[in-house]
């Protein structure tokens, strides 16, 4: 499934160990070779590149630092988000920020 080099993937799966919600970042995600129940993901993405430590992230960094590949059965999977490492901002092509906006009466308002 990887198509572009910053294209990147949250996964958000139940832990089979007790049920917990767990997203994982990932820049690979193909189909498993355990069969077809089963989804690989690698390439993991973690960020602890922030002034911030988010003990989470520092957490799910150590338990995944020797895996090359997990297997997740499809059962455990809630949804899997397909976006692009770098956000594109919002652009206009018309700026319209140069418009006069008149006042307006409410109707049957009496005009003094």
């Amino acid at each position: 499934m990887g198509r572009d080099k910053n294209t990147c993937y949250y996964i958000n799966y139940r832990d089979p160990k007790d049920a917990s919600l767990v997203t994982l970042k990932a820049k690979t995600i193909e189909d498993s070779s355990l069969g077809l129940s089963f989804v690989a993901i690698s390439d993991f993405v973690f960020e602890t590149d922030s002034i911030l430590v988010n003990p989470e992230e520092e957490a799910k960094k150590l338990q995944f630092e020797d895996v090359k590949t997990l297997h997740l059965s499809i059962y455990s999977i809630v949804s899997i988000a397909e976006v692009g490492e770098h956000k594109k901002k919002l652009e206009f092509k018309n700026d319209k920020s140069n418009l006069f906006v008149l006042k307006s009466d409410p109707a049957g308002a009496p005009n003094n």
